[in-house]
């Protein structure tokens, strides 16, 4: 009996021995069961593999955009796809922001130290000019404010540097605290307002005015050129304002290595200053800026000017122009010094003219050419040495009219070829400079402090170079130029104070 169990447990568990049994619906379940694993595992790597790369692709997508794409591309990004979150679309934006710094800066960016100067020449020439105009004294002379003046571009770059690193939104330069660290040095000298301290207002009952513009041009170099980093590079890599054409005349022989920030070279010798290594910046605008519309309707005067008639030497043109154009219908022409009542004269004339002219003063350039940009009040140009501020951004030719002098002075040719323009033309010339105008003003946030900057970060692969030349030449020959003072508009030098 137990061989017959055994036998029969044998015939239960022994394996199918003929081709039959193969075909067996138990076989055929196996198979399929295999079958539909070996798909699953290869469903599964089939995803494995997408799943990368569609990562890989996202990757290549990010180093896309974020190498090539502008802040317009990114707003037409967000306008396609209006579901990305805030935060998302605030950090692509970031994103993109910091890749047109670098795009405008390649490489680190130009880092500038703040020479902390004795207050004697910043603060203490405030006080001064107030003292000289019958203003209290004041112990504590960091609270006195720079003075209304169309020079005061000297006063916002101070104030820049002076804001902690965090508030310097959209700057293209750096602040740095060691010297060290920096690729330029900043001398906040105020040349500009020093000049006119003591200006035709000596101290009452004193022979001798309370403060010298000379002596103080004179201290200032004598304490740079004790400077470590002064001495280094003979001062090729220090930047100062001297944009009153007058501004350190005294001592210019011996700052004229660093980068000046001049309005233009009316009274600088070839040798002095150049478009190569220094930067044209534009005076500081002492007439409102205009808020209305883009339109003629309200500008019934065709061609307006308010300014000083008599000038010295380039501004020559000015009583010419004025005995031409004075009896001309439509033309509004008046001599007027800086006051508050000519401010507001001359700020009701440009924001109701079609035209403002802007002739050469004592030098080729003048305040009143930016007063009628931010009046959107098209300029009229005579001045044929003129030098710009920003031409590598602004094309001057869409927002301004230049006519050369001789021309201008020929009887009825100006106002004729002013008459001929036609309205369309003229509402493309606002449009113009309704779009540059922010470049002109000061005080707004990335406005014409920030543009400065810019043009200083960019001489200094020039600085680099001048350096490095000075240091590797053994001999210099005294009859040739240096050749970072090519490129000047010299054709109008002044050289009379």
């Amino acid at each position: 009996m137990s061989s017959e169990l055994r036998s029969s447990k044998a015939k239960k568990t022994a394996k199918p021995s003929s081709p039959s049994s193969t075909n067996s619906p138990h076989a055929r379940r196996r198979r399929r069961q295999i079958l539909t694993q070996f798909l699953s595992m290869a469903r599964k790597s089939s995803l494995l593999k997408q799943s990368l790369a569609t990562i890989v692709g996202v990757l290549v997508l990010y180093a896309f955009l974020n190498n090539f794409l502008t802040p317009a591309a990114t707003s037409k990004l967000e306008n396609a796809f209006p579901s990305f979150s805030s935060a998302a679309s605030n950090s692509i934006s970031h994103v993109f922001v910091s890749r047109e710094n670098q795009l405008n800066f390649p490489g680190k960016p130009v880092k500038v130290y703040l020479y902390d100067l004795p207050k004697r020449f910043t603060y203490g020439v405030i006080k001064y000019h107030s003292l000289a105009r019958g203003g209290r004294p004041d112990d504590d002379v960091s609270k006195l404010k720079y003075p209304g003046h169309q020079h005061m571009g000297e006063w916002y770059l101070f104030q820049d540097l002076l804001k902690p690193e965090s508030e310097r939104v959209g700057s293209p330069v750096e602040k740095v605290l060691d010297p060290e660290e920096a690729d330029l040095f900043y001398v906040p000298f105020f040349s500009s307002l020093s000049l006119i301290v003591n200006q035709a207002r000596p101290a009452s009952g004193s022979e001798k005015p309370l403060y010298s513009d000379e002596e103080n041009q004179v201290a200032l170099i004598e304490w740079l050129e004790v400077q470590e980093y002064w001495k280094r590079n003979n001062g090729r890599d220090h930047v100062i304002m001297a944009s009153d054409p007058n501004a350190l005349y005294k001592v210019i022989d011996r700052v004229k290595n660093c980068v000046l920030l001049v309005c233009d070279f009316g009274r600088l010798k070839e040798d002095q200053g150049s478009l190569v290594k220094d930067v044209i910046v534009p005076y500081s605008h002492r007439i409102n800026t205009y808020t209305g519309d883009i339109s003629v309707e309200n500008r019934n005067t065709l061609l307006f000017f308010m300014g000083n008639r008599f000038r010295k030497e380039g501004g020559k043109i000015r009583d010419l122009l004025f005995q031409l154009l004075e009896n001309e219908e439509d033309v509004i022409v008046k001599h007027g010094t800086q006051s508050r009542v000519s401010r507001r004269a001359a700020t009701q004339g440009m924001h109701t003219s079609k035209f403002c002219l802007n002739p050469a003063g004592d030098t080729p350039s003048a305040c009143r050419l930016f007063d009628s940009i931010v009046s959107m009040c098209v300029p009229v140009i005579v001045s044929d040495s003129i030098e710009l501020p920003f031409e590598d951004v602004i094309d001057y030719r869409k927002i301004a009219i230049f006519v050369e002098s001789n021309a201008a002075l020929k009887p009825g040719f100006l106002v004729s070829v002013l008459r001929g323009i036609p309205t369309e033309r003229i509402l493309e010339y606002q449009t113009e400079l309704n779009e540059v105008k922010h470049y002109f003003q000061y005080g707004e946030p990335n406005g014409t402090v920030n543009e400065i900057w810019r043009q200083i970060a960019q001489k200094l692969p020039l600085i680099k170079l001048t350096i490095n030349r000075d240091r590797r030449l053994v001999k210099r020959d005294s009859n040739v130029r240096d050749c970072s003072c090519l490129c000047s508009n010299q054709t109008g030098i002044i050289t009379s104070l």
